[in-house]
């Protein structure tokens, strides 16, 4: 049996379902400690509200540095939410570690729905792992759909091994690309091009159109060498403009007819089912990485380890054993 839940977690998990935001912001501050009391109690947080999630459409968002995401995420999630949406966008940031992150930038660029009443705006916070930034942005996600939020957007920084993150976390992967395709369709990311569910080419405005309606062409003869990720979808390519709003209809139109037609293949439900062991393996990872940085002992050890393989002394595969060994993960070595 369970036991009961505190008053405070029942009065947080009543305030977050009620839309209240200034408990929502709470609730996601309490995900993001790293006390041990603070996780339990967050854990129960987002157990008790685990049926008032799933029902959002979550959508994925990559794009390289000034791609302009900020721009089209704060264009589309006004005309979403003058719709009768309510919006969450969350930035998923593995670097914010080190730089502190650019959700402030990230939310002055996003000046219209930075001051919506029916959006929201978090940044993902970072545990020093991409698997903790993940099961992180993923707990803040479950927390805003039991808000009420029908439309997650899920950012990525458009580098590293960010974007397979926020795919495995989402329904629908857009990937946005420059006009002026050219030499740039070279390094084009094959990875991240096989993520995409719609690759949507910005900037198509003024003297930009017809270099983004040949970019555009580029990208559609590129696609049809990629191994598609469903049978029942065919990535479209579309240009748009972020800035004037142009072609931001058409983008969500495909948003929502993909949902429609894997919803009804069932591959919606199986990508979730899916997403979520992988999400139960990266807390796991990120749990691991706790113990090791909260065990005094092991920790005064690791700088003698990382040591020894450095230097040559010990190979990677026994350090990770004694490791393991420390951690009580694996027997010790067996005594002669």
């Amino acid at each position: 049996m369970t036991s009961p839940l505190a008053p405070e977690v029942l009065e947080m998990a009543n305030g977050v379902r009620a839309g209240e935001r200034a408990v929502l912001a709470q609730a996601i501050t309490l995900i993001e400690s790293r006390r041990a009391d603070r996780q339990l109690t967050a854990r129960q947080l987002v157990q008790e509200l685990l049926p008032n999630t799933g029902k959002a459409l979550r959508v994925g968002i990559t794009g390289a540095p000034g791609v302009g995401k900020s721009t089209s995420i704060d264009t589309l999630g006004t005309q979403l939410t003058a719709k009768g949406h309510k919006v969450a966008v969350l930035a998923v940031d593995p670097s914010s570690v080190r730089t502190g992150g650019s959700i402030l930038g990230d939310k002055t660029r996003m000046s219209q729905l930075a001051v919506d009443p029916n959006a929201f705006i978090r940044p993902s916070p970072s545990a020093g792992t991409l698997g903790g930034v993940a099961a992180k942005t993923r707990e803040t996600m479950l927390l805003c759909e039991a808000a009420g939020f029908d439309v997650i957007l899920v950012e990525t920084v458009g580098i590293g091994q960010s974007e397979t993150a926020v795919s495995d976390m989402t329904d629908f992967f857009l990937t946005l690309m420059l006009p002026g395709a050219g030499d740039e369709l070279q390094g084009i990311k094959k990875g991240v091009i096989e993520l995409a569910d719609m690759i949507a080419v910005n900037k198509a405005d003024g003297d930009n159109i017809s270099r983004a309606k040949k970019a555009a062409a580029e990208y559609r003869a590129a696609m049809h060498i990629l191994t598609q990720r469903s049978p029942a979808w065919t990535p479209p390519v579309i240009t748009y403009s972020g800035l004037t709003g142009d072609g931001i209809d058409a983008l969500w139109d495909h948003v929502r007819d993909h949902h429609t037609k894997l919803t009804a293949t069932g591959e919606i439900a199986a990508r979730r089912r899916a997403q979520q062991t992988k999400w139960m393996w990266a807390m796991f990872d990120d749990r691991l990485r706790e113990r090791i940085r909260s065990d005094p002992t092991l920790r005064a050890r690791l700088p003698e380890i990382e040591a020894a393989v450095s230097a040559g002394g010990l190979s990677p595969a026994l350090a990770v054993d004694e490791i393991a060994q420390a951690l009580g993960l694996m027997p010790g070595p067996a005594q002669g």
